[in-house]
């Protein structure tokens, strides 16, 4: 299932995300993207960041939009490209928009199709492909068109922008202990990461992923960073969290700035996202509620003292919400595991 990727090191490894940057990022979305608030949670010893109340549902517009703001307004006004599983697509296209400008996006074709309309709505191109070709075929479209590309997560400039978030926890809650982070391509993790080391030294950040999508728990357990079939990634419900592999900058974080990533089950998740909506009056999505899940159910791996989990996103699939809120799992192939071979 799993195949080790090479990546940058020594003098020719990207730089990590300063606290600068991440900083310079606030200034940038300040008045675009919320700020949102800590919330107390009904589980003692838990709080809440809600980015499910972002314009966009998701933490994505936080990193999308210092992303555009950074372009050279020449380059900008000529459209960008962009890939992402649905959040991300939304976050560029909402972003692109209060520009002016076009935006071109790349979604796989497992995508949900609530958020490839919402994407469409805001007023993007969007193009469907193979999940396969979720990362060859923007390539081809930059090399075709010259438009630069707004990465989902292996980028400096979306790695600081979704850093406003840690910056904000620390600001709130200088004394917390343990952030909780869910974990996909890593861009967030690494931005949260990087903002709590700088603030909150004393803290540790730990990620949480799909057990069914564990590529991140296992680059963490092994040392190096490895990727996962999308056959195997797929099969989780969290459809946010089903990326192959974490990014090359991203897994310099992680590799220096996490200390642990948990995996959580479907049920788990499952749980947590009803819990979220039935008992802490949030709509998360699957992909939203597994940092909360980490707390719920795997406590007991947890350092002790004040934790915040991040809900990255709300937009959930009102077919999986009707199904969890009966206290069913989603059917279909995304929870039933296919063959995948190593």
């Amino acid at each position: 299932m799993a195949e080790p990727l090479a990546g940058a090191a020594g003098p020719d490894a990207p730089a990590l995300v300063t606290i600068e940057l991440i900083e310079d990022a606030a200034r940038r979305i300040a008045g675009q993207v919320v700020r949102t608030p800590l919330l107390p949670s009904p589980w003692p010893g838990l709080e809440l960041k809600p980015e499910n109340l972002q314009p966009i549902g998701a933490f994505k517009l936080r990193g999308a939009v210092t992303a555009l703001s950074r372009l050279d307004p020449d380059v900008r006004a000529g459209g960008v490209l962009a890939h992402s599983s649905g959040n991300h697509a939304q976050a560029v296209a909402w972003a692109a928009r209060s520009y002016g400008i076009d935006a071109h996006i790349v979604i796989p074709d497992n995508a949900p199709a609530r958020k490839v309309e919402a994407t469409r709505d805001l007023g993007a191109t969007v193009e469907l492909v193979p999940v396969t070709q979720r990362f060859s075929r923007p390539a081809e479209l930059a090399a075709q068109t010259g438009k630069p590309v707004i990465p989902p997560f292996d980028d400096a400039d979306v790695i600081s922008g979704q850093g406003t978030i840690g910056l904000e926890i620390a600001e709130d809650a200088p004394d917390v202990a343990v952030v909780l982070v869910p974990v996909s391509g890593g861009g967030l993790i690494s931005g949260v990461a990087a903002a709590i080391t700088a603030r909150c030294p004393d803290a540790v950040v730990i990620g949480v992923e799909p057990e069914l999508a564990g590529d991140a728990a296992e680059s963490l357990r092994t040392g190096r960073r490895v990727a996962w079939e999308p056959a195997a990634t797929a099969r989780t419900m969290a459809d946010g969290l089903r990326t192959f592999s974490i990014g090359e900058l991203p897994w310099r974080h992680i590799s220096t700035q996490v200390h642990d990533i948990v995996t959580v089950t479907e049920d788990e998740i499952a749980d947590t996202t009803r819990r979220l909506l039935l008992e802490a009056r949030l709509v998360a999505e699957p992909s939203g509620a597994v940092a909360a899940a980490a707390f719920l159910h795997h406590r007991d791996r947890l350092p002790p003292g004040r934790t915040v989990a991040v809900v990255s996103g709300g937009n959930i699939d009102p077919t999986v919400l009707r199904t969890l809120l009966a206290g069913e799992p989603p059917a279909g192939p995304r929870i039933a595991p296919p063959e995948v071979t190593s």
